[in-house]
């Protein structure tokens, strides 16, 4: 009886494999990347009724992917372990409308700039527009923890009681129920969000527009910083999605304007 040694069979199977690839063409040498993004953050990112993840910034990561020719796998992850996540390689890149910041930069490396943000203060209407440190002075303001708002806040309005929520959703609902004065985000955010519910109905916008400086300096794709070459990938993307069209179709899918 003729029999194949187990070494015979490896080798048959690394022929197998070789021949696969080759049939295949470079599918087998295809990179795969895992995204994070934050998940319940409309319209930036959140899951639908199936528990699919929806939003501008995922279908901003899957045109990265296809433009990269890679496979990607997008996750949810609460934001205060977003940065912590990264660093830890549960994945490779985040896709959550991150700011630019100093204090972010000392951690993580940012691709080219993918979003402008602009931060507003909403309160009832009728409050007076000045949102100064010294007018807003014992005043409960509500704020996302972890974001951008949040360090603008804590280093800025050291008299006003800042109160701390694990989502956007959960300060609007404190504003609403008159539990706080203010609250802070994402003006588009709020533009295309609260502002468009019936519970928004006895609340405006008051104050200037707020970037720059501790708000950051538009948004970024956050990656490791010794991943120099996903970050030359990332960035030719970038232009790519830009230069043919397919940056501006995903914006218009969610917004009446553009974000760049």
């Amino acid at each position: 009886m003729n029999t194949v040694s187990p070494s015979s069979k490896s080798r048959r199977w690394v022929c197998l494999l070789l021949l696969s690839c080759a049939w295949a063409g470079a599918a087998c040498a295809q990179q795969t990347y895992r995204i994070a993004t934050e998940g319940t953050y409309p319209p930036w990112s959140f899951k639908d009724a199936q528990g699919v993840l929806q939003g501008w910034d995922v279908d901003i990561a899957n045109a990265l992917c296809e433009k990269m020719k890679a496979r990607c796998e997008i996750v949810a992850q609460d934001w205060d372990g977003i940065i912590p996540g990264l660093m830890a390689r549960k994945y490779d890149l985040i896709v959550a409308s991150m700011a630019i910041t100093e204090q972010r930069r000392q951690r993580v490396a940012f691709s080219d700039k993918y979003k402008e943000t602009v931060s507003r203060f909403i309160a009832k209407k009728g409050t007076p527009p000045d949102v100064s440190p010294a007018a807003l002075k014992g005043k409960s303001i509500g704020v996302q923890r972890g974001s951008i708002q949040a360090g603008y806040l804590t280093q800025t309005y050291k008299d006003a009681d800042i109160k701390f929520y694990d989502t956007p959703q959960a300060a609007e609902l404190d504003l609403v129920a008159g539990r706080v004065d203010y609250i802070l985000g994402n003006m588009v955010t709020y533009y295309v969000g609260f502002m468009k519910t019936p519970a928004a109905d006895g609340f405006a916008f008051t104050g200037p527009d707020l970037k720059g400086g501790l708000l950051g300096d538009g948004n970024g794709i956050a990656m490791r910083k010794d991943d120099a070459e996903l970050m030359t990938k990332v960035n030719a993307a970038l232009a790519a999605i830009r230069a043919d069209g397919t940056y501006d179709r995903i914006t218009a899918k969610y917004f009446p304007f553009k974000l760049m």
